[in-house]
């Protein structure tokens, strides 16, 4: 069946529609660990959790394993939760696995069977999504992550000023995992008041303005000596490489020229923003506000004539090449080398 978007299943969830066969799958583990804490919610009574809850992993179950956990009566209540993580450790001829696709042919009404796939192979199973509610728990984008952290942080007693939240959502690149884990140091400071972005920046030693995003835009706007001297601190980032900048400013000339398409047909003013924003939400690329980036690439696509994004295209494309294949320059260098190519691109087409 076709995969379920995260916020409809979640809302069904809250229903207390919860589906026999569950298959949750994506890059984002915390959205998997938030659906199984409302299916527990909604599903088992406190008191008699330990009774009607088994947790298991795929790599560990046989046939007989699978068909135990799965038709084992629920004690004193009226439905009972079977989770099985790590369900890529099956092959496609595990004999568990075919147990499994056996059983979700026709699910006991007393069981509610969770299985669980890991972030390293954010593939969906099709043999598992054609039996189960397939429920995709891909990366939110940046202003879906902002409301998630906010509402965290009020369940935590953490206040944070906008700027401050905007912050912490650029820097982590929207990943809730670390999210939480930022969220989770802040909310041992005491302070009065609301925290600040620089409060924040002092925390995380990535200060406003000099996050990747920041380096992106220096770029776009055609301000590479900006960019260049941002590199050192960026690279010595955690979670920043090379290969993720060139990737993060591949996927935005790649919009600028779409964008630049619509321009050059005659679009201008709502009719070019409405059309990159269409475009986008029929791509739904990850980890990307569709509104800014639209928005964004609208705004610069007087700028940035084909002839100036395919001279940039080809320079990011030859740079990640040098980032996954040399060693003789460092990333800072390729970098460094990258941004100037293209500010030399947009003078010669101006």
């Amino acid at each position: 069946m076709p995969a379920v978007p995260f916020d409809t299943f979640f809302k069904g969830l809250r229903r207390s529609e919860v589906p026999p066969a569950i298959y949750l799958h994506g890059e984002e583990d915390v959205l998997k660990q938030e659906v199984i804490r409302e299916i527990l919610d909604r599903v088992l009574d406190p008191g008699l959790r330990d009774f009607n809850l088994d947790q298991r992993s795929a790599a560990e179950l046989d046939p007989e394993g699978v068909e135990t956990l799965c038709h084992t009566l629920p004690m004193m209540a009226a439905r009972r939760v079977v989770i099985v993580r790590d369900v890529e450790a099956w092959s496609r001829r595990a004999k568990a696995k075919g147990e499994m696709l056996r059983y979700l042919e026709k699910p006991a009404a007393e069981t509610v069977v969770v299985l669980v796939q890991g972030p390293g192979d954010p593939k969906p199973d099709a043999e598992l999504a054609q039996r189960a509610a397939s429920v995709s728990c891909n990366p939110l984008p940046p202003e879906r992550a902002k409301k998630w952290l906010l509402l965290r942080s009020a369940e935590l007693g953490v206040e944070l000023e906008p700027e401050a939240a905007e912050h912490l959502v650029r820097v982590t690149d929207a990943h809730l995992g670390a999210l939480g884990a930022e969220l989770g140091k802040l909310s041992g400071l005491t302070a009065e008041g609301p925290i600040s972005a620089a409060r924040v920046g002092d925390l995380l030693g990535v200060r406003h303005g000099e996050t990747q995003f920041d380096w992106r835009e220096a770029v776009l706007v055609g301000q590479p000596g900006r960019a260049a001297a941002m590199l050192p601190q960026l690279l010595a980032q955690p979670g920043v490489s090379g290969v993720s900048l060139v990737a993060l400013l591949g996927t935005s000339l790649i919009g600028l020229g779409l964008a630049r398409a619509h321009y050059d047909r005659g679009a201008r003013g709502p009719a070019l923003l409405g059309a990159v924003r269409s475009a986008l939400f029929r791509a739904r690329p990850a980890r990307l506000s569709y509104e800014v980036a639209a928005q964004e690439w609208s705004r610069l696509a007087p700028q940035w004539p084909a002839a100036r994004v395919e001279s940039a295209v080809r320079a990011t494309l030859a740079a990640d090449e040098r980032l996954k294949t040399t060693a003789l320059s460092g990333e800072a260098a390729i970098l460094t080398d990258l941004v100037m190519q293209v500010g030399l691109a947009r003078r010669e087409v101006a």
